[in-house]
């Protein structure tokens, strides 16, 4: 049997791998939760769109409530897949609604250097809320299903479904 050395430079090779490797592994991490943050946000900027549209004063029936979200949820699946069920939709539109509009436009009209009307300009909204969601969208759903049970049944009882 014999022994292998370990020279310097397979040392500095392995240190090299190493870092490289960590390097990796924390750029995914970091992509991973970028993406995230700005499905979130962008999932509350398609809530408002749907809220604001359904309170346009619209006299067709169609557009309001149920079946709007229905067809919303068809023609976003047959676009972009899965992700955009019923149920989906729904959650985008409570998350608009839960989530205080009126504190998100002041935070981040004081974080920005100019004043900027976030409403008219949606693009530039959705360019500065991912740093007012930190959670993913799966947590935030997983919220406003506690804040429904909370509403339905404020003294904390649980209903068994």
């Amino acid at each position: 049997m014999t022994k292998e050395k370990t020279t310097p430079k397979k040392n500095i090779y392995s240190s090299l791998i190493k870092d490289i490797s960590s390097l990796l592994e924390s750029a995914r991490k970091s992509s991973a939760k970028a993406v995230n943050t700005i499905l979130t946000a962008t999932y509350w900027e398609i809530g408002r769109r749907i809220v604001e549209f359904e309170y346009q004063g619209m006299s067709r029936k169609e557009y309001y409530g149920e079946k709007l979200v229905v067809n919303i949820s068809k023609e976003l699946t047959k676009k972009y897949g899965r992700g955009f069920s019923r149920q989906n939709i729904q959650s985008m539109k409570k998350f608009y609604e839960e989530y205080d509009v009126e504190k998100i436009c002041q935070t981040l009209s004081s974080n920005s250097s100019e004043e900027v009307d976030f409403r008219k300009e949606p693009a530039n909204l959705l360019k500065e809320l991912p740093s007012i969601f930190p959670l993913s969208w799966s947590h935030y759903v997983k919220l406003l299903t506690q804040i429904f049970h909370w509403k339905i049944c404020p003294s904390g009882r649980q209903f068994v479904s």
